[in-house]
């Protein structure tokens, strides 16, 4: 089976302008899905104008002008696909029709030299919007849609640019895909017509990870107000610390709120996604009581090295992981203390928990047969062919 992926968020490597961890979680399903049995090649949509803020724009918007048309990332081909579109923050909802033309023309080519069964597209405004209309433009033969939804069209992006371009993209999927049963509901909703939950996963190293922080509890995350970091440097117990890796619009509020609050909070800054993933697998416990989180890799991916995670009391995502089997502790802002303190004081024990959690349900293996499975539901019957997981990181592509 042969599946063309369509995503907005993908890693960028080579370049002036590289991004390794930009939708690393669609690439590591990309992944999955390959050594699954499905043939994977990926058209990620690249908007070359920087953001709003990015400081001295015409420079920013040269680089990423300059951008590889393709690369290689373990084994996977990816083709960027330029698009044009105003400013994201007036007029996101519509970015599936700034970016249908040039994918049309990039669907049309993939197809003629490389013939697809399905099309999976990560998030339905922009990417399964722009299939949708690139199928118009084409008048080609149709193959299936599937959308994956990872939580940002029924939460975000409908409540602010309204339910209709979400339930348009939705309902032109054969299936969609949802990260967690919250989100299928939600999906279900906004327009999808049917949706079955895969989770995303983790790869679970062989040995449990040796703690080399015992008084530290991390997160891994963008740093934005959603996230929640101010939280915990609240809540931090007396003798812990905090280390935060990522980076964001919030770093200052949140090095100016550790500074006078006197807590010992240290930021790494954007990390690529293995040394990222190693430096926090060596802390004691994980923690991101975030809001309007869907589903959480991060979360799974500390819980795979060993580590108790926190997450908030609720939300689809830690309530999702927590059904399954024990390990993530949730907190509401009256008690996430009092959570923090139970995962540094039972790290060993809730840490077995929550890697034997994780290696039953949450892996890229599991990942990768149910996304297979979800393909063949909707495609048309064919061979599947096997390929071995070649080796490097996720991040070390090659920009052809």
């Amino acid at each position: 089976m042969r599946v063309a992926v369509v995503s907005e968020f993908y890693p960028r490597v080579g370049g002036p302008s590289p991004d390794p961890v930009l939708g690393v979680w669609a690439h590591l399903q990309a992944v999955a899905a390959r050594d699954a049995g499905a043939e994977v090649r990926v058209l990620a949509l690249h908007r070359p104008i920087p953001p709003r803020d990015a400081p001295r724009k015409l420079r920013a918007l040269a680089a990423r002008a300059r951008q590889p048309r393709r690369a290689t990332l373990d084994g996977i081909e990816v083709r960027y696909v330029p698009f044009l579109a105003p400013p994201r923050w007036r007029t996101y909802g519509s970015w599936g029709a700034w970016a249908a033309p040039p994918l049309a023309r990039a669907l049309a080519r993939l197809r003629r030299e490389w013939p697809f069964h399905l099309v999976h597209a990560h998030n339905g405004i922009p990417a399964a919007d722009a299939v949708r209309r690139a199928r118009a433009l084409t008048g080609g033969a149709r193959v299936p849609l599937v959308v994956s939804v990872h939580g940002g069209d029924v939460r975000w992006t409908a409540p602010h640019f309204g339910e209709r371009p979400v339930r348009r993209a939705l309902e032109a999927a054969d299936l969609v895909l949802a990260n967690s049963r919250g989100i299928e509901a939600l999906a279900r909703a906004a327009g999808a017509r049917a949706a079955r939950v895969v989770h995303l996963g983790t790869d679970v190293p062989a040995q449990r990870t040796r703690c080399e922080r015992p008084d530290t509890i991390v997160t891994v995350a963008h740093l934005i107000a959603r996230k929640r970091h101010a939280d915990v440097i609240r809540a931090l117990p007396d003798g812990a610390r905090y280390l935060i890796v990522g980076d964001g619009p919030e770093r200052g509020r949140i090095e100016e709120l550790a500074e006078r609050l006197g807590r010992p909070v240290e930021l790494t800054g954007q990390l690529p996604h293995d040394e990222a993933l190693a430096l926090a697998r060596g802390c004691a416990a994980f923690a991101m009581p975030s809001t309007a989180e869907a589903f959480g890799v991060a979360y799974v991916e500390a819980m795979a090295g060993g580590l108790p995670a926190v997450g908030r009391r609720g939300e689809p995502g830690p309530e999702e992981i927590a059904a399954h089997g024990p390990g993530m502790l949730r907190a509401g802002d009256d008690d996430l203390e009092a959570a923090l303190r139970r995962a540094l004081r039972e790290r060993d024990e809730l840490g077995a928990a929550a890697r034997a959690t994780v290696a039953e349900h949450f892996t890229w293996e599991a990942c990768g047969r149910a996304t297979v499975d979800a393909y063949a539901s909707v495609a048309p019957p064919g061979p599947l062919h096997g390929h071995a997981r070649p080796g490097g990181t996720t991040a070390g592509g090659r920009g052809d």
